[in-house]
């Protein structure tokens, strides 16, 4: 049986859909009350409800062989664990945004950015070779560059409407987002012929999705 943490909320919808396409029974999670636990029909698959850092802490402790998060997570907080799948929902964009019409980059003035996640915005400066202060923040990561706490964030965008509604623009993409297959590089070894069927299925489901969206 192959033990597989899942993230709760919109991830875990379109997860089902995808491993009942891949030709898993997923009725139980339809049942859920408040059990984190569940089998698919056939008991191929154990599924783990957890929150998208704890799946990533989950796969690389090995409690879990693998793991379905986002890409948003696995930067931020991902160390030991190797990525495997593109399963193609959930796409955004990581972007460093600020108030419209300003110059970011204007002038040699003290930068600091905001943030909910600071692993991943201290990586995209330090590509740049620039040393910015990063300020971490838990809600409304719009407000900081408003109320002048910030000269910029960075933080997951999709649409862009929120930061239009508070007077802010993309300056530019860090990079794209999209939900990912991970697994634990231990379970791949000791696990190899179920953990190679289910990533098989997985990616065979994924192509055929893919397929089917170019001809539409």
């Amino acid at each position: 049986m192959i033990r597989l943490a899942l993230t709760k909320g919109r991830i875990e919808q379109d997860a089902i859909k995808l491993l009942e396409k891949a030709g898993y029974d997923c009725t139980d999670l339809y049942e859920k009350g408040r059990r984190l636990l569940f089998y698919t029909g056939n008991k191929e698959l154990e599924i783990v409800l957890a929150k998208a850092a704890d799946v990533v802490t989950y796969v690389e402790h090995g409690v879990c062989d693998a793991g379905i998060t986002g890409e948003d997570t696995i930067m931020e907080h991902g160390k030991r664990l190797y990525e495997v799948l593109d399963l193609g929902f959930g796409k955004c964009r990581f972007a460093l945004a600020g108030i419209k019409g300003k110059n970011f980059y204007d002038g040699y003035s003290h930068k600091v950015i905001a943030s909910k996640y600071p692993n991943v915005t201290k990586n995209y400066f330090n590509g740049k070779g620039m040393n910015v202060e990063i300020v971490k923040i838990e809600g409304s990561v719009e407000l900081a560059p408003v109320l002048k706490l910030a000269d910029a964030i960075v933080d997951i965008v999709e649409t862009g409407s929120t930061l239009k509604e508070n007077g802010l623009e993309v300056y530019e993409e860090v990079a794209p987002i999209s939900t990912r297959l991970v697994v634990n590089t231990a379970s791949v070894k000791l696990k190899r012929g179920e953990m190679n069927e289910f990533i098989d299925r997985l990616t065979d489901t994924v192509a055929k999705a893919d397929k089917a969206e170019k001809k539409d």
